[in-house]
């Protein structure tokens, strides 16, 4: 064989080709066809599930805000008056003073929600790691206020603070407290309001905080033990930093079950007395329901949503942080 022969088999070679185009580089040509036909075959299965969910939700979605600019009933569409709901829902319309107070209620109610059932999971939980007896009926019955339905445990509630003959308020009367009516006065209604959030969703961040806690390796505390911590130590330095990753998601989950609670306040009040526990998500149905004001009943919801996805980022951001620690 010559040498320009050679040469000219090596050129190929080189460039990664085999020689007298032995097809080596129709491997990835065929490996790229594969995965564009996998890719397809998902996107062929998938479409009819995103189609369908997107017309459950992105349409009425972006009809609901189309409705906002609009100053229509349920019945009549109405005209387009662009963001003057909002504006007069915020500043100066007939729905200010009530959009405020509600405001501020569900700020209260989201905060003793959140961080109270917080609290009294993460004490459960940490009590549920110990050996107590009949551990295992005692975590059943923990459960109950969470899995009874709302609307047996607000009727329990309306039986028990509701009416002067209910028990509680004949309790406060037998204590020489007077005649207490737990949901006649606008102060105790919005305590008994929380104090009722706080009962029926502890079960749920116990729960989050007992898996967070199985997680954690036994041999970081014994470690600890050795050097010498103790138990606010150990707690504060060890236990919380490692379930905060999971303490974020509760808390981003239980904040968006708060502000979107409508049966509990509801059920039990009804967003009274004289609106004192009517939250955003209450006063948003009562305006399109009951007051047929379809355009500032759902700026309202628009505006809940947005201060919801505020909220949900900024904690997001502390789970990643969380997990790059």
């Amino acid at each position: 064989m010559s040498t320009d022969s050679i040469a000219d088999q090596m050129g190929p070679a080189k460039r990664g080709v085999g020689v007298a185009g032995s097809g080596r580089s129709a491997g990835p040509r065929k490996k790229n066809t594969r995965v564009r036909a996998k890719a397809w075959t998902y996107i062929i299965f998938t479409a009819p599930a995103l189609i369908l969910l997107l017309l459950i939700n992105l349409y009425p979605v972006i009809y609901a805000a189309y409705q906002s600019l609009r100053n229509g009933t349920l019945i009549q569409g109405g005209d387009f008056v662009g963001f003057a709901n909002y504006i007069n829902t915020l500043i100066s319309g007939n729905l200010t003073p009530a959009f405020w107070q509600a405001a501020l209620f569900t700020l209260i109610f989201t905060l003793v929600g959140v961080f109270g059932s917080w609290v009294i999971g993460l004490v459960l939980a940490l009590l549920l790691r110990t050996r107590i007896p009949a551990g295992g009926v005692f975590k059943v019955l923990l459960l109950l206020p969470w899995i009874v339905p709302v609307v047996v445990s607000a009727f329990s509630w309306n039986w028990l603070v509701a009416t002067p003959q209910s028990p509680f308020p004949m309790l406060a009367q037998a204590l020489g407290l007077g005649n207490v009516l737990f949901l006649a006065n606008p102060t105790l209604a919005k305590i008994t309001v929380c104090v009722f959030k706080v009962w029926i969703s502890f079960p749920f961040m116990m729960m989050m905080m007992s898996s967070a806690l199985a997680s954690v390796d036994n041999n970081v505390y014994e470690a600890a033990r050795v050097d010498g911590a103790g138990s606010w130590q150990t707690f504060s330095q060890i236990t919380l930093p490692l379930i905060s990753r999971s303490t974020y998601i509760s808390w981003i989950l239980m904040t968006i079950f708060c502000v979107n609670d409508f049966p509990t306040i509801f059920l039990l009040t009804g967003g009274g007395p004289v609106g004192s526990t009517t939250s955003l998500v209450v006063l948003a149905y009562r305006t399109v329901f009951e007051n047929f004001q379809v355009g500032p009943g759902v700026a309202i919801a628009f505006m809940t949503t947005i201060v919801l996805i505020v909220v949900s980022v900024i904690l997001y951001r502390q789970i990643r942080k969380a997990s790059v620690e």
